[in-house]
């Protein structure tokens, strides 16, 4: 007599639901997460027998008891959202019930020239190389360390940003001036690689659908990360060794301490993010306009790119002077 199957558990439902839409590991896990702290939080009890006033209670514990920032919550929410609409099939007609916490609008930092010159001078090695990428095709961090060998493309001057933010591909600059060092990392990635294929490894991870499709393609030098860590990873499932992507603490220590230490000092809260934000006002600075800008950064929504008007202006990038410079020269002020 065959045992009765039992339905699958809440979380695997969740894990399901979210792998089905091909959302990244890292959704994946963060959506995981805000949906176990959401059932720990009232008690273990299941989200089916709850809604909007549990929900709220929740995303208001965040705030007030955890301090969390305003994104945090909406991330939450979001997780919360995705299990009653596609795991649990609930319309949600108390939606709009939800508090939803109102996210401050500020201006990004933005780095100078001459301030960027001074950060990318006090890094040396790998690190400065990512962060170079980073202002010289405006990646976001992640997006410059999932780079493969195969998304460089030296003839047209392009890298190509796979399943970036919002699962998008895009294409971005290729500096002129990184591709003596692009190229000598190639050679050296090529070198590990050799490398490892001799020692029965080699085998780097790729999307579930690209693996069932061309198996032996993690073993191929175009798919290679373009950053590998150091240490060897292995797949648990299959138990085949290869290399992960470089680790973003590796690049993030190393613009901290450069950021200490440059000359002139910088005297603003710097981070790899502030690389992006600076591609773009100098772009922008330059006289591109704001479309292409758009497509370079990969913001659905051109609205997103237009706060870099703002940071302009408030640059003086835009050739507007103080009345009071007139003033002090003795003009009229026409």
């Amino acid at each position: 007599m065959s045992a009765i199957s039992q339905p699958p558990r809440l979380m695997d439902r969740v894990r399901g639901a979210i792998r089905a839409r091909h959302y990244s590991r890292r959704t994946e896990d963060s959506y995981a997460g805000w949906i176990r702290r959401f059932i720990f939080f009232h008690g273990k009890k299941h989200p089916a027998a709850m809604g909007a006033e549990e929900v709220n209670a929740f995303l208001t514990s965040l705030a007030v008891a955890r301090k969390v920032s305003a994104s945090t919550q909406g991330q939450a929410l979001s997780a919360l959202v995705f299990l009653y609409r596609h795991v649990l099939d609930d319309p949600l007609p108390w939606l709009d019930e939800i508090v939803r916490a109102r996210k401050p609008r500020r201006l990004p930092v933005v780095l100078t020239r001459e301030e960027v010159r001074g950060l990318l001078g006090g890094m040396e090695g790998t690190p400065r190389l990512v962060a170079s990428i980073l202002y010289g095709g405006g990646l976001r961090l992640l997006e410059a360390l999932r780079l493969r060998i195969k998304d460089v493309d030296f003839g047209a001057n392009i890298l190509l940003v796979r399943d970036g933010k919002g699962s998008k591909d895009r294409r971005t600059l290729l500096p002129e001036s990184l591709k003596p060092a692009l190229r000598d990392q190639v050679a050296e990635v090529r070198r590990i690689h050799e490398r490892d294929l001799g020692r029965g490894m080699g085998e780097v991870a790729l999307p579930d659908a690209l693996r069932r499709k061309y198996p032996n393609a993690g073993r191929e030098l175009a798919w290679q990360w373009l950053f590998p860590a150091t240490r060897v990873w292995r797949d648990p499932d299959s138990d085949a060794r290869g290399r992960h992507h470089l680790d973003e603490s590796v690049v993030q220590r190393a613009v901290k301490h450069a950021v200490r230490t440059a000359t002139p000092p910088i005297d603003k809260p710097t981070g790899c993010h502030t690389l992006r934000h600076s591609f773009a006002t100098h772009l922008l600075e330059d006289g591109y306009d704001i479309r292409t800008i758009q497509e370079l950064l990969g913001h659905a929504d051109v609205r997103t790119t237009m706060i870099y008007t703002h940071v302009l202006q408030e640059m003086g990038g835009r050739g507007m002077r103080s009345p009071l410079d007139r003033l002090e020269e003795g003009g009229d002020g026409r």
